[in-house]
């Protein structure tokens, strides 16, 4: 089977792999689609450690065509995920409180453990979700990450119908963040972002007020116009969108971390003190905030901008995401393979 393979100059070979036997609890996905996320991009260029020889890819939907024993959760013939949380230990704190993605011994596809960027993935079943019927699967490939992340940033911000949540980067994730803050939690919406073109999609996504901080003080705005907002979103991998999402936020109001940005973010803690401003992380979303997040797109109520790729032409992808070349999700096509 083809697949995309990080090499050790910090590029994706595609290249042909033969997949191991199935062992027990395991499925055999026959890849449709596979998204190419910021943190492959992470991955291949070695910031996490060295990678070489991994399979990339972790925003993966695909057919099951085997199962193998003790498998009850899938089928053959069931449409599956092959997520960044590919798999936790079942048995810590975290994996039996509703926090399995903090599991220490997590595994994470396209890093840790053969990701979805390939003709066909192994899976364990127990970890890969099932996709709704009537959802597309090119659309869905995008739910398995950016979209479960940004769903499940947004619930962790803890907004209310008709609060004002700000969203820092509107890239792919910033978008989706838009969609279901807008469309699933009723909220009312601010989009910053430095691309006038982000800006302009997320107008047209229902965004309430559009900022670009390279014109104005986007934290000065959102104080003026709304006096703070409830909650703040960062997808944007800056350290000053960090910064002013904090001083965007209304006493007594959540700042939700998504976005890695290398530095460290600066914060003033009488302000955190005095005003009662929480801060925290968002990682990727669980199981269930997965099967949630499908259901919401089956229903219409978001839909990524999803542009159809060939696996040859990964490593361009990944150059033109470094240069913020695209709106919206790439997605290989394994489809016509």
């Amino acid at each position: 089977m083809k697949a995309a393979v990080i090499t050790k100059d910090h590029k994706i070979e595609v290249k042909d792999t033969k997949l191991r036997p199935l062992k027990y609890g395991e499925a055999l996905l026959e890849m449709e689609y596979c998204g190419v996320c910021h943190t492959d991009l992470h991955v291949k260029n070695g910031d996490f450690g060295d990678e070489t020889g991994r399979i990339t890819g972790h925003e993966g939907i695909g057919i099951v065509k085997e199962i193998g024993e003790g498998v009850t959760s899938l089928k053959v013939g069931d449409r599956a995920s092959v997520a960044w949380f590919f798999k936790g230990c079942g048995h810590c704190e975290y994996c039996v409180s509703g926090n399995e993605t903090l599991c220490r011994n997590v595994e994470n596809a396209g890093y840790t453990v053969d990701g979805a960027m390939a003709e066909q993935c192994i899976v364990v079943a127990d970890y890969s979700v099932k996709v709704p019927d009537g959802l597309d699967p090119a659309i869905a490939s995008s739910i398995t990450c950016a979209g479960v992340t940004t769903y499940k940033a947004v619930k962790v911000s803890k907004i209310e119908p008709g609060q004002w949540l700000a969203i820092y980067g509107l890239g792919g994730l910033g978008n989706l963040a838009l969609q279901y803050a807008k469309n699933v939690f009723n909220a009312k919406v601010i989009a910053i972002d430095v691309n006038d073109e982000q800006l302009a999609f997320a107008k047209e996504l229902g965004a309430d007020l559009i900022i670009n901080p390279k014109n104005e003080d986007a934290a000065k705005v959102i104080q003026e116009k709304v006096g703070g907002a409830h909650a703040t979103v960062v997808t944007a991998v800056a350290k000053s969108a960090f910064n002013s999402a904090v001083e965007a936020v209304r006493a007594g109001g959540r700042v939700v971390a998504v976005g890695l940005p290398p530095e460290n973010m600066d914060l003033s803690i009488p302000r955190l003190v005095l005003d009662g401003i929480e801060v925290l992380g968002s990682l990727v979303g669980t199981r269930e905030d997965l099967k949630e997040s499908f259901q919401f797109a089956a229903e219409g109520k978001v839909k990524p901008k999803v542009t159809k790729r060939k696996v040859e032409e990964i490593n361009e992808i990944f150059d033109e995401m470094e240069h913020g070349k695209f709106t919206g999700r790439m997605v290989v096509d394994f489809t016509h393979h």
